[in-house]
């Protein structure tokens, strides 16, 4: 709830102002301090279980009230299971490596100079997410591991859960002697705050957005900073002719139905001429049964006949729901040109047996994660080992894929002398 009523810029530039000064704070903070704040917030969350649970039950309410969509919903809404990955994500953080002050490369010149670098902290990090309130948790706590500091905006929809959350955050920070400051949560849902944030570069290094894609196209046009970003998640699953069809059949399944609302799920199916049939008999009646809406090309209606037409526009959409587009392909070519015109460079796999077939995928296929066998269902910091993701990047600069911790450092030159001058 909001309890102020300041003017949003001058609000907005006092967070800066704060999160900067928290910044120089958190970037001299040795790893036992960050670890030891880390089991704390897990440690409060859990504690706090049930008034998480009711905060979020007030969003959740308001949101169905106001018709929020059901991708959406299942995003926002907190169970027990997910208040306990927030805790164990954070204690995972907390066992990571600590990236920050590590010197790699450090080389001798023929001056007798050692040049090196070392990694460091962006800074302050500006996140505007929808939704999912466990962002607010794992994002807090990659950017406090990694030494950063942390302005957080998530949507009017989860506001009581961000509070709630923010609260175990902030109150963990304070047992562990770091400043409450370096994790803020935007405490209005006045939209021009996100226009003002965007536009204070000399308080905020970088912006990552997480939401939909209305929300990303805007960060992108507007943001004076860099941004962390990936604006679709049209994954595909490939089944060659040369793959295992129970895995083959059980991959399709999981990384469609798993979850729905999800980026990393899957939204086209491409199978091969030669084992398509074997493969749809099994799959069609399995999406059926799961209430999946299959839209497919005329090859695949002639073994699926219930299904519908799948047009262009089809293969280019990220559904978020239980609707599958698929496409019989002649060859592992026409596999990867179909990604490369309809997909969005997140995550696509391949079934097969063929290591041949496998390398070429990994090596053609350009997207931020490329897997063999596998659901794209795993295209996430935790199942990577990250921890935790500040978020996915299908950019090419300066990180690519799930986000973690060396994804919010960078690094500088460091130069060791004895007294040397340059001649």
């Amino acid at each position: 709830m909001e309890v102020f009523k300041l003017d949003i810029k001058e609000y907005i530039l006092e967070t800066g102002r704060r999160a900067r000064a928290a910044a120089r704070l958190m970037a001299r903070a040795d790893t036992d301090t960050k670890n030891r704040a880390l089991e704390a917030i897990a440690r409060i969350i859990l504690e706090r279980e049930e008034a998480l649970l009711e905060a979020n039950q007030l969003d959740v309410h308001t949101a169905t009230e106001s018709g929020l969509d059901m991708a959406m919903l299942d995003r926002l809404e907190l169970t027990s299971m997910r208040i306990h990955a927030m805790a164990d994500g954070l204690r995972q953080v907390a066992q990571l490596e600590d990236p920050i002050g590590k010197v790699t490369e450090l080389k001798a010149r023929p001056s007798g100079i050692k040049v090196g670098q070392m990694r460091v902290p962006l800074g302050v990090i500006g996140i505007i997410y929808e939704s999912r309130p466990n962002v607010t948790a794992d994002a807090a706590g990659l950017c406090l591991k990694s030494g950063n500091a942390t302005i957080l905006r998530g949507g009017s929809e989860a506001l009581h859960s961000n509070q709630a959350i923010a609260t175990c955050i902030r109150d963990g920070l304070k047992t562990a002697g770091l400043p409450e400051d370096a994790v803020q949560v935007i405490e209005t849902t006045d939209r021009a705050a996100v226009g003002e944030l965007l536009r204070m570069p000399e308080y905020v290094d970088v912006i990552v957005p997480r939401g939909g894609k209305g929300l990303i196209e805007r960060v992108s046009a507007e943001a004076r900073m860099p941004v962390i970003k990936h604006l679709d998640g049209v994954c595909h699953v490939y089944i060659d002719e040369h793959a295992n069809l129970d895995q083959a059949v059980s991959i399709a399944y999981n990384a469609k139905t798993q979850r729905y609302g999800t980026c990393n799920t899957m939204e086209s199916l491409l199978v091969h001429q030669a084992v398509a049939k074997d493969v749809l008999e099994q799959l069609g009646p399995m999406f059926a049964g799961a209430g999946v809406e299959i839209r497919g090309c005329e090859r695949s209606r002639k073994i699926l006949p219930d299904i519908m037409v799948a047009t262009d526009e089809d293969y280019y959409t990220e559904y978020l729901a239980p609707i599958l587009s698929l496409k019989i392909v002649d060859s592992l070519d026409e596999a990867i040109d179909h990604i490369e015109t309809y997909g969005s460079h997140h995550t696509d796999s391949i079934v097969t047996e063929d290591e041949a077939n496998a390398q070429r995928f990994l090596r053609e296929v350009d997207s931020s994660s490329v897997m063999v066998n596998a659901s794209t269902r795993f295209a996430d910091g935790y199942e990577y080992g990250l921890g935790a993701e500040i978020g996915i990047s299908t950019d090419k600069f300066h990180a690519r894929g799930p986000v973690g911790l060396e994804g919010l450092t960078s690094q500088k030159y460091i130069v060791i002398g004895d007294g040397q001058i340059r001649t």
